[in-house]
């Protein structure tokens, strides 16, 4: 009902109630917010680490405790912390809608926000611990610098100088999401004491986000690249593309003569 109702407002009621209304000006609450996420972020990667995977959890194989264990209730107030997080960060895409920037809503960006809550309540309800939790230390890992681009840019264009490093969020979540479709496509192997479907649809949903990023990063990244040098060796070459029409600075100059 909360991601049905989300999806609705940030592709139909949030565009139509903006259509004829400003931009809100939300400086000071993304500065706030970004640094509130990236603070619960490192909080959530030190609890990972801590509640298992730095000493007690195996990378090819770990089954859920589903005893009072201290680590093990560590790890599952863990989990259900950062479902709660994937709740809250539904705001990334409802601040886009009220800045109006619509075109940062695609559908990437949705599917990402929409599945990732969905990932987690499977977690806080099911599996609050064991294997699937990595997933969790290792998104936390990237949202600390996400987060932290998101915070600086919204202090406004004095700082885009700074964020040059902007193209390498996207190659760290392109690493992040190969790392955990492997990590879940060695458990298809082993003996392990985990349901293989759950780890079977990780895997897929991994699958589906690498692609998703990759296409991402060759649209924005390197194809834009090439497009500028075809440009600039057009305008060098003596000729101007005018509304995909050619013009040729040699012909003009020889008309004139």
């Amino acid at each position: 009902m909360i991601i049905a109702t989300y999806i609705y407002f940030c592709v139909s009621a949030g565009p139509r109630y903006m259509k004829d209304k400003k931009p809100y000006d939300l400086k000071n609450t993304l500065i706030i917010y970004n640094f509130i996420q990236v603070l619960v972020s490192l909080y959530l990667v030190y609890e990972g680490l801590m509640a298992g995977w730095l000493y007690e959890y195996n990378f090819i194989c770990q089954p859920v405790d589903y005893s009072y264990k201290p680590s093990s209730v560590r790890m599952a107030n863990g989990v259900y912390l950062y479902f709660m997080c994937k709740l809250i960060e539904l705001l990334d895409t409802v601040f886009f809608v009220l800045r109006k920037k619509d075109r940062q809503i695609t559908f990437l960006h949705l599917y990402h926000h929409s599945m990732m809550p969905i990932c987690a309540w499977i977690g806080v309800k099911f599996f609050a611990g064991g294997h699937p939790t990595f997933l969790g230390v290792i998104n936390s890992f990237i949202h600390v610098f996400m987060y932290t681009y998101y915070m600086l840019a919204a202090f406004g264009p004095y700082m885009q100088k700074y964020l040059w490093w902007k193209k390498y969020l996207t190659i760290l979540q392109i690493v992040q999401f190969i790392i955990i479709f492997f990590h879940n496509f060695q458990m298809q192997f082993t003996s392990c004491n985990f349901p293989k479907p759950l780890s079977f649809l990780l895997m897929i949903n991994a699958g589906l986000f690498t692609y998703m990023f990759g296409s991402f990063y060759v649209n924005n990244y390197l194809n834009s690249k090439v497009g500028r040098v075809s440009k600039t060796n057009g305008a060098i070459n003596g000729s101007v593309s005018v509304n995909d029409n050619t013009i040729s600075n040699k012909m003009k100059h020889d008309k004139s003569n």
